[in-house]
């Protein structure tokens, strides 16, 4: 009898957390209302990696942007009914918001962020893909009012504002292809030995974030994801800028006019007399120094656990990125505006 009791048991649900454990498991569990979790996500920045003055500011942007396209689909579909018939969402747009930002920044399953709203996993699934485009389109904040989306408008603002810009690539681990699918060795990283997709990451020399994206697999050379986003022809035909990058972008300051600066080549390979190697561990270490701020700004960016190490699926990654990137600069936007230092 017991074990027909046992095999019949019921799956779990996230109900039976309010009625009982069903196996009287020895420690007590609390549960919030939807209420009290979004108050607590709110509450304490540690959550969402957002102050709730820039919350209450995605809310006031997003919130008729994501009805305008909701009643969008609910017209452009067949209907029996009447738009506006049938249930009401059990998800306002505030805790749909909350629930991506939380799966974003703490990479909390979709089945995690239900039991926690009180809703179908489905639910969860469907508003993380409504409101992640959405996020991604915003493009990174450099001032109120003021974003940059694409290469080209970085390259425009650097060369309107004088200021210089860094240049980088992170990869994010993700997983590998299926077997027997074709090109399943091509997001082998030979830096890190893993499966990995690349991403090109552009700040200021504050660390501020001024681009993320142009996603490639992690076996493409930093040079070459470069050339690939079209760069070198916005060096070309735009303003003067300086970038300065690291020894994987060495060839870019002679197809730019000088204008990626990479660190100083060795003359001397074997026997370089002292003073040489002196002058050159100086020269070295300036560029390094000027150019560390861009690890701080990749060092944000990977406090999010979405690109700390990415579970979903690759091709998704790309608005993920953007996404996190325009939290990111929001944030620092909010926290450190934007001086006319150089």
């Amino acid at each position: 009898m017991e074990v027909a009791a046992h095999v019949t048991r019921p799956a779990f649900r996230c109900n039976d957390l309010v009625h009982g454990w069903p196996w009287r498991v020895g420690f007590l569990i609390v549960v919030f209302s939807v209420v009290g979790i979004r108050a607590a996500i709110v509450r304490n920045q540690r959550v969402t990696g957002l102050s709730s003055t820039v919350l209450a500011e995605l809310v006031a942007e997003l919130g008729p942007l994501w009805h305008e396209r909701h009643q969008a689909r609910l017209v452009s579909r067949d209907r029996k009914r009447a738009v506006g018939a049938g249930a009401r969402h059990k998800l306002v747009f505030v805790d749909r918001l909350l629930a991506t930002l939380v799966h974003l920044r703490h990479g909390a399953t979709h089945d995690v962020l239900a039991c926690w709203f009180g809703v179908d996993r489905s639910t969860i699934t469907r508003a993380i893909g409504e409101v992640r485009p959405l996020l991604a389109e915003r493009g990174c904040t450099i001032a109120p009012g003021m974003r940059l989306r694409t290469l080209a408008d970085v390259v425009s603002h650097l060369g309107e504002s004088g200021r210089t810009a860094i240049l980088d690539a992170t990869e994010i681990r993700v997983r590998r292809p299926a077997q027997g699918t074709d090109g399943r060795d091509r997001f082998i990283s030979g830096k890190s030995k893993q499966n990995a997709v690349k991403t090109m990451v552009l700040t200021d020399a504050a660390g501020r974030l001024l681009f993320c994206g142009e996603t490639r697999p992690g076996s493409c050379p930093d040079i070459t994801q470069a050339r690939e986003s079209g760069l070198i022809d916005l060096l070309d035909t735009g303003p003067w800028v300086e970038i300065l990058a690291d020894a994987g972008y060495q060839g870019l300051g002679a197809q730019t006019g000088g204008q990626v600066v990479t660190p100083p080549h060795r003359k001397f390979r074997k026997n370089p007399p002292p003073w040489y190697e002196e002058m050159h561990a100086q020269a070295k270490h300036a560029h390094s120094s000027r150019r560390i701020r861009v690890e701080h700004g990749i060092a944000h960016l990977k406090n999010w656990k979405a690109l700390a190490r990415h579970h979903g699926r690759r091709e998704q990654l790309p608005e993920t990125v953007q996404a996190v990137a325009a939290l990111v600069s929001h944030q620092q936007n909010a926290t450190r505006p934007l001086t006319h230092a150089a």
